[in-house]
């Protein structure tokens, strides 16, 4: 979150990052529009403050000199109602400034290209080559449920749309997947593994900038005032939550496993059928607080790291990066990895990685101390890698066999028996 000085004093750069990211700037004028009526009041406070303290000397002199002083001590009580009342309209000028704050978006990097919606997206590089069917493919959820590994209707019965419950293979392909991304990420990427808690307080979600612009896709616990997390972002952003960091302890990568869940609002189609767009899925998340003259490095490497899962499976991916009009509240530039679906005929997303500059680590309390003791905020990188049902999906489809079932990859076949 942007501070007040900041705004002020970078109101043509948030100008034109508001529109390029094709937002209104409405909230930006609001903001400096409170701005000059809260510098106008906090005037006023301070003369008030000089009037009340001036004359609180002259009672005092009175007093001393053993003087009655009754206006001036009515007069004084006046000023002393004024400035409480004074005191208490900064006060909420503060708090409407605050919540508009809140609402800024992160700033783009100069590198992301300029665009309206998804359509804008570029495209940065492809990895093998979709195969290429004898015959008709099918879709993971036929494949799953003709198998008896994924069972879509108890699922329903239990907790309603949008929810499923791996059976024998499935469940073991599901949890596999986890362990191998997990140990990969350890132990060939330096990552250190957090298993962090499902539920957080609402300063964890507004750390990420998930709070308040995506309340309503979340769960809440209202007799509790926690939230259960979309992803695993949310815990470790806040991980080190009002710290200081030394510089030499930069990097700190973290892979963190959860449950995820979200409202996954929208209409009924092809991608909420099926492991694509569920309400609870897992996922292994990748974090990275680096220096701030490496991150855009380090982004580049967390989404290598990413795309090295999809590699060591064999599944086709294409990496795109994301144009202003598309990107998260919380990036700078994002990175999505998209995996080949033979039923689907088109890429669809399994990863995204972002690198959120100071944004995230300012709203988080999160700063790094210099060599020579200068105080600087880290920029903090994020990614999943992967969405474990959906690559639990492109892995059944896209080696599916003519009977109806699948093979599993040769990694993957080999981590198993481990």
């Amino acid at each position: 979150m942007y501070t007040l000085r900041f705004v002020r004093d970078n109101e043509k750069d948030l100008r034109e990052a508001l529109r390029k990211r094709q937002s209104d700037a409405f909230i930006l004028d609001q903001i400096l529009a409170l701005d000059d009526q809260r510098r106008s009041e906090v005037t006023a406070l301070q003369e008030l403050n000089t009037k009340r303290n001036e004359l609180t000397a002259v009672v005092a002199q009175k007093k001393k000199n053993k003087e009655d002083a009754p206006n001036e001590i009515a007069l004084l009580k006046e000023l002393k109602d004024s400035v409480n009342s004074k005191e208490a309209i900064v006060s909420e000028l503060d708090g409407k400034i605050r919540e508009l704050l809140m609402q800024l978006p992160n700033i783009p990097d100069s590198s992301v290209p300029e665009g309206k919606d998804s359509s804008d997206n570029v495209e940065i590089r492809r990895w093998g080559e979709p195969r290429q069917f004898s015959f008709e493919p099918r879709p993971h959820w036929e494949i799953g449920e003709s198998m008896g590994i994924l069972d879509f209707d108890r699922a329903a019965k239990i907790s309603g749309s949008r929810f499923v419950a791996y059976r024998g293979l499935g469940a073991l392909l599901e949890l596999s997947l986890i362990n191998l991304m997990v140990w990969t990420h350890v132990n060939e990427h330096g990552y250190t593994f957090v298993f962090p808690p499902y539920l957080v307080k609402e300063e964890t979600a507004f750390a990420t900038g998930h709070l308040p612009k995506f309340k309503d896709e979340m769960y809440y616990c209202p007799e509790d005032n926690l939230y259960l997390i979309p992803t695993a972002e949310l815990p470790m952003i806040a991980y080190h939550g009002g710290e200081v960091l030394n510089e030499s302890e930069l990097p700190k990568r973290y892979v963190a496993y959860s449950a995820c869940f979200r409202r996954e609002a929208g209409a009924a189609g092809k991608d909420t059928r099926g492991l694509i767009r569920r309400h609870q899925f897992n996922k292994v998340e990748l974090i990275k607080i680096v220096k701030p003259e490496n991150s855009f490095d380090e982004l580049e490497s967390l989404v290598q790291d990413a795309e090295s899962i999809l590699q060591m499976l064999n599944l086709p991916y294409r990496v795109i990066v994301l144009c202003t009009g598309d990107m998260g509240f919380s990036s700078a530039k994002t990175y999505d990895i998209e995996v080949w679906m033979p039923s689907y005929g088109r890429y669809v997303e399994i990863s995204s990685c972002s690198n959120t500059t100071a944004f995230q680590s300012r709203r988080a309390n999160v700063r790094m101390r210099r060599p020579d003791g200068t105080m600087d905020f880290p920029h903090m990188l994020n990614g999943s890698g992967l969405a474990v049902g959906r690559t639990v999906a492109a892995i059944m489809e896209n080696y599916q066999k003519e009977d109806g079932t699948f093979e599993l990859p040769a990694a993957l076949q080999q981590f198993m028996k481990l």
